[in-house]
């Protein structure tokens, strides 16, 4: 296959609230673009990009992923967004990869929560997006009020491309408001073959009237056409040019009306995103810094600079890692050795291959501005970058996540559980902000992560995926364990493990070393350089020492948690008749016997909570906000919602988002982020 010039090229998303049609309109897209050959339907469970796991031979995942198809002049990158925009480090790399969005809204349902928290999502990338009003069949479908809302609660300016004529059971076409013809969908081709016909009178009037709302938002929103509005000079091109223009300054959004599931106005929405989204050459360059953070990077967008690209995503089937690489610079061929530039590593790519709905093309070469499946990557993590050699670039900074919320799973049976390690296994690898660990006591398997929601999509996707269901215990907040005092403790061990005698005697000081300072181990200045070198304790011993002192900070005294921000000296460690298990035994019990006296404390996590509302729930969502225990530091409004900003303890925040939703009809949605840890 050809390379695709980039101007060409457009990597777009679908995004949208639950049920306003997102698979449906994707399946339509990969039939128009010839992607697939027949198309299947979600209600009976054959769509191409809607599957379970267990039924399909691997790399039909990855199409869920990404699928590629072309479209008269334009190759189509189509990425799946996942709905769930609170808790996964996933979903924010799957939008930053974007360069353009199709927004779908329910004609019925219009602007509902879930659209309006991932189309804020997309905002906050600088994506331009086009609007799809779909399901315009349906009882009670209203496009006039779709566009309201578009206006009112996501602050957007609609400026219809193509308006439905007929509404509800009375649906039959739409009308191409700059071209001022009628569109019509031959059902028998299942929408295939499209007639452009002229508008009848009536139909004429009511396209007119669109026609002139989205004149106006043009010349309101646009300088250039502005001149030409004013002195109606311009042409169908002037108006095509318009749109892209104030699309690409995310002043306007282009509206389209249709129907997925009649297969009606599916074409004319891929010509809106050949032609109003934006390619990689019409992006802001991407932008990153040196790895030590010391000096910003602007990237080059061109096929000759030297390859950088960012590691979106990373599936795992069959035990082997594939990672979905954004390449923003450069080339990329097989057998090239490429730099992880977040972890300082050199790895070898072994395979390339564009993802496709029901197969993999392989690839000899990829190049700036695709999307594309790399295998040999073994040590990528989401959110990595990976870069030629000698390239000093990180366009992401990876902070290490704190995991805020843990639950216990237990399987309900032996080949469950092996099931369920199978599955826990893929999800931590595919996820950096999920942890997984096993209790040693009771054997059950612990998953942490970000939030309530978090654990739900894992324990969701386990059923959809495995068909497994273990038995899930109460959430439960992850805390640390800290000091307010400094402190001496003394270790002794004398026994006998097995037929060997241990001997260990340490002592060390434990103070506070202030919030998020994290732990530092150090060795006083008599055994780091003792004044007779014969008296030095041997290196093998002192290894030991430290490593104890690791390994107990790993599970604090009262909760069992992890212990953070400490600062221990050792200050004496027994030499004579000592063994290295002796040495490691009397550190751990140094340590406890210092945390008891340097007057220990839990911490909780606190979160960073945004809560988006309506005026007329204001009210409502403050005051149960602060019910869990809020505070309320900022308020603001932004497109037409009141914007709430503040911080809770995680431990009270179990159960909120249903009780936001029961307050305010569902009209509400918040985010969760991670801010410190603080006494409880």
């Amino acid at each position: 296959m050809r390379q695709d010039t980039m101007k060409n090229l457009r990597n777009i998303g679908i995004i949208a609230h639950i049920d306003a049609g997102k698979t449906t309109l994707s399946e339509r897209i990969l039939f128009y673009t010839r992607k697939i050959h027949r198309m299947g339907e979600v209600h009976d469970g054959t769509a191409t990009m809607d599957f379970m796991p267990e039924e399909q031979e691997r790399g039909i995942t990855i199409a869920a992923a990404a699928s590629t198809c072309r479209w008269k002049d334009w190759t189509l990158n189509l990425i799946d967004t996942p709905g769930h925009v609170d808790f996964t480090i996933e979903v924010e790399r799957s939008l930053r990869v974007l360069d353009g969005a199709v927004g779908v809204f329910c004609a019925v349902g219009g602007v509902e929560p879930q659209s309006e928290t991932v189309w804020r999502q997309s905002e906050s990338f600088g994506v331009p997006k086009i609007a799809f009003v779909n399901k315009m069949d349906r009882v009670g479908a209203n496009f006039a009020a779709v566009l309201d809302a578009l206006h009112e609660r996501l602050g957007a300016t609609p400026a219809p491309v193509t308006v439905p004529l007929g509404e509800g059971p009375d649906f039959y076409a739409v009308a191409d408001v700059i071209t001022m013809k009628k569109l019509v969908f031959d059902e028998d081709s299942h929408g295939q073959n499209m007639e452009i016909l002229p508008l009848e009178d009536d139909e004429k009037e009511q396209a007119a009237m669109w026609r002139d709302r989205l004149l106006e938002n043009l010349g309101e929103n646009d300088d250039e056409f502005m001149e030409l509005y004013l002195e109606e000079r311009f042409t169908e091109e002037d108006i095509h040019a318009a749109v892209k223009r104030a699309t690409l300054a995310r002043k306007v959004t282009p509206v389209l009306a249709g129907s997925a599931l009649r297969n009606a106005g599916v074409q004319p929405l891929l010509d809106a995103v050949g032609r109003y989204l934006p390619s990689p050459l019409e992006v802001p360059a991407p932008h990153g810094t040196t790895v030590d953070g010391k000096e910003e990077k602007t990237l080059e967008v061109s096929p000759d600079a030297p390859f950088c690209g960012l590691v979106f995503k990373v599936l795992m089937e069959g035990g082997r890692k594939t990672s979905l690489v954004r390449i923003y610079s450069g080339r990329l061929k097989d057998g090239d050795v490429v730099r992880n530039t977040a972890l300082g590593r050199e790895e070898r790519v072994s395979r390339l291959f564009r993802m496709d709905a029901d197969q993999q093309e392989q690839l000899a070469e990829a190049s700036c501005g695709d999307i594309i499946a790399v295998l040999g990557l073994r040590s990528a993590r989401t959110g990595d970058t990976v870069a030629a050699p000698g390239l000093d670039v990180l366009l992401e900074n990876l902070e290490e996540v704190k995991p805020v919320i843990s639950m216990a799973l237990e399987p309900r049976n032996a080949e469950e559980g092996k099931t369920l390690d199978e599955a826990l296994a893929r999800y931590s690898a595919e996820d950096p902000t999920l942890g997984v660990s096993q209790d040693e006591g009771s054997g059950d398997r612990i998953i942490s992560g970000m939030g309530e929601l978090h654990l739900d999509v894992v324990m969701e996707r386990m059923r959809r995926e495995y068909g497994i269901s273990p038995r899930a215990g109460q959430p439960q907040v992850v805390a640390r364990e800290t000091v307010r005092a400094e402190a001496e403790g003394h270790g002794l061990f004398d026994r006998e493990l097995g037929a060997v005698h241990h001997v260990g005697e340490v002592t060390l000081t434990m103070a506070p070393a202030g919030r998020d300072k994290g732990n530092t181990i150090a060795l006083a200045d008599s055994l780091a350089h003792p004044a007779d070198p014969k008296e030095a304790v041997p290196r093998a011993l002192m290894d030991e020492v430290l490593q104890g002192i690791s390994d107990s900070l790993l599970s604090g005294p009262q909760t069992g948690y992890p212990v953070q921000d400490v600062i221990i000296t050792v200050t004496a460690v027994r030499r004579e008749g000592a063994t290295a298990a002796g040495c490691r035994m009397a550190a751990a019990t140094a340590v406890r016997d210092a945390m008891e006296k340097a007057r220990p404390t839990v911490l909780e996590p606190i979160m960073s909570v945004e809560i988006v509302t309506p005026e007329e729930a204001l009210g409502a969502s403050i005051s149960l906000f602060q019910n869990c225990g809020g505070k309320v530091e900022e308020l603001g409004e932004r497109g037409g919602m009141r914007h709430l900003s503040g911080m809770a303890p995680m431990r009270k925040l179990f159960g909120f988002s249903t009780a936001l939703r029961s307050a305010t009809q569902g009209r509400a949605g918040f985010t969760l982020r991670f801010r410190h840890y603080d006494s409880m």
